[in-house]
């Protein structure tokens, strides 16, 4: 147990990316979910993620039959034959894919050099943002997972493999229906938690001034995928970066289109329904130039293109 703080403070140094990319986690989700959220779901999720490792390790479920090469203990913290930081990961990547798809399926607005999702509780709470942030939660493992396994060719190191050659660049099928089981258990248990009103936020976060924070976890997402496609092409795997780019390319081209689709059909009733919810939200900030007849009894209607850009 007294080798525990030493092992972690060794990965924090051996894995840095793992906890910048945790801390960016923290500070969207404390923003957008609440802070106890935020935090509640680090052991949350780790714990969700660790067992499906360990099962699949042992007994070749959810993911398929693969193994860990401890190359890193001693190094880094390991959990019973699984690395530490490999299940810390997936806290950010459920919680980026989750944001995504309640971003995607939100009315969006954008004001003066700020960004308003304007989702509402039964958004986050719907089947269509589980099984939509479960797909997106695969697609990350799409990009990942190859170079990954490619570990030995730069920083990661060669963690892990797999006792047959899957079809899609090493990695089987059957570790992408995983990645869809777990993205479905993962975004459920956020789902979860917003049901608990006790953790609702009590006051406004000391980050709603900050621009465009409520797309921190969208952000993240993007962040996760250029992150691994520049190491593809930077160890020289050009066909799987290709491959990697078609991949995401398109879902991408898509969602800008539809983003600027949701800015250009924004009403006062949407704004209105999000704030009715969420009255912390920095949306707040909309009403006093987006809704100037909102209290001379007009009916609610398109907001003025010069008022929401």
């Amino acid at each position: 147990m007294s080798e525990i703080p030493v092992l972690l403070y060794r990965t924090i140094l051996l894995r840095p990316y793992v906890f910048v990319f945790l801390a960016v986690y923290l500070a969207a989700a404390s923003y957008h979910l609440g802070w106890k959220r935020a935090l509640i779901f680090v052991p949350l999720g780790y714990s969700l993620a660790w067992m499906s490792e360990f099962c699949s390790i042992h007994l070749g479920f959810p993911y398929g039959d693969y193994y860990y090469i401890p190359d890193t203990v001693g190094r880094e913290l390991w959990v019973l034959g699984v690395p530490f930081m490999d299940s810390l990961s997936y806290v950010f990547l459920a919680y980026c894919s989750f944001s995504v798809a309640v971003f995607l399926l939100s009315p969006f607005a954008c004001s003066r050099g700020r960004a308003f999702i304007l989702e509402t509780h039964a958004t986050r709470r719907s089947w269509q943002t589980l099984f939509l942030g479960a797909l997106l939660f695969v697609l990350l493992d799409i990009i990942i997972d190859p170079v990954a396994l490619k570990g030995h060719r730069w920083f990661l190191g060669q963690i892990y493999g797999y006792k047959k050659v899957g079809i899609y660049f090493g990695i089987p099928l059957s570790n992408f229906g995983g990645w869809l089981l777990v993205g479905l258990i993962m975004v459920y248990a956020l789902q979860r938690l917003d049901h608990l009103v006790v953790l609702e936020p009590e006051k406004p976060s000391m980050l709603r001034q900050v621009p465009w924070i409520s797309m921190l976890g969208p952000i993240l997402y993007i962040a996760i995928l250029v992150f691994n496609l520049v190491v593809t092409f930077k160890i020289g795997e050009f066909l799987l970066g290709l491959v990697g780019c078609l991949a995401v390319i398109y879902p991408i081209i898509l969602s800008l289109l539809f983003t600027i689709y949701k800015r250009t059909h924004l009403t006062q009733n949407l704004i209105e329904r999000h704030i009715d919810e969420f009255p912390n939200s920095h949306a707040v900030d909309l009403l006093p130039f987006s809704l100037p007849n909102l209290t001379s009894g007009r009916q609610p209607g398109n907001i003025a293109p010069r008022d929401v850009q």
